[in-house]
């Protein structure tokens, strides 16, 4: 199989698959490349509420493929930096379903997802320190708040691997599942998001993630939109809500559902 990235859209979700098997799925410059575009088509698409990122077969990913580092070093470095921030701006959930190995370039575009669920004995390690790199500011700054200073530091500073027991205890993922149930759980928590309403996910995806100067437009778009009384009304004759509010295209001036 050639390197490639995989993706389908079933039930609003969209799942992107990272597939490399011969090499635990390590990321091409290809792939790399080839990741923000096909971000940006799946946060353009109405029909999809949210995104799974995933790996082909027992590997999430081994990270990148040696062989772009040892042409190029710093523009490996950029192509992953520039796939991180894409998936990291995705404008819906996202989260990462882990199985084995989820190291380097793999860990990285973990972290940038908005949750991560993983399957009991997956590996998690940051690794530059093995190959006397500089580990990306952008990746270093998500990974302190994900699981702090000095987390981070152990992680960065060792390269050693840390299983999903440490894990979770760290807030790195934010839930375990025994071997087997991950596919199940990840479907499970999925069709949960994709009942809420995009409106308040939207909003608290900026708030979270620390932008400060949105307050305004969020609070005239709960203003403007359907969804909040939507909300209520459903709650009150006990029936599911029918949120309509729906992340814009972009370039689009105004958010369907106002």
């Amino acid at each position: 199989m050639e390197p490639q990235l995989q993706h389908r859209v079933a039930e609003s979700v969209a799942t992107v698959v990272i597939a490399h098997p011969a090499k635990r799925n390590a990321m091409t410059a290809a792939m790399w490349r080839a990741l923000p575009p096909l971000l940006d088509t799946l946060a353009a698409d109405p029909a999809v509420r949210a995104l799974v990122l995933t790996g082909e077969g027992g590997t999430f990913c081994a990270g990148a493929d040696i062989s772009t580092l040892r042409a190029s070093p710093a523009e490996a470095q950029g192509l992953s930096v520039l796939a991180e921030e894409a998936l990291a701006a995705f404008p819906k959930p996202t989260l990462a379903a882990v199985r084995g190995h989820c190291v380097g370039g793999g860990a990285q575009l973990a972290a940038a997802c908005d949750l991560r669920f993983a399957e009991e004995g997956a590996l998690f390690g940051v690794t530059p320190a093995k190959l006397g790199l500089v580990y990306p500011a952008s990746a270093t700054r998500r990974l302190v708040s994900l699981v702090g200073p000095a987390t981070t530091k152990y992680l960065l500073f060792s390269g050693e691997l840390i299983g999903t027991g440490q894990a979770l205890r760290t807030g790195l993922v934010d839930e375990v599942l025994p071997e087997g149930r991950l596919g199940e759980r990840v479907a499970e928590f999925t069709r949960v998001l994709v009942s809420r309403s995009q409106l308040t996910q939207a909003a608290a995806k900026e708030f979270a993630d620390g932008r400060t100067d949105r307050d305004a437009h969020w609070a005239e778009a709960a203003r403007a939109g359907a969804d909040p009384a939507e909300g209520v009304a459903a709650f009150l004759e006990r029936r599911p809500p029918r949120f309509t509010w729906t992340v814009p295209a972009p370039g689009s001036a105004r958010h369907h559902g106002a």
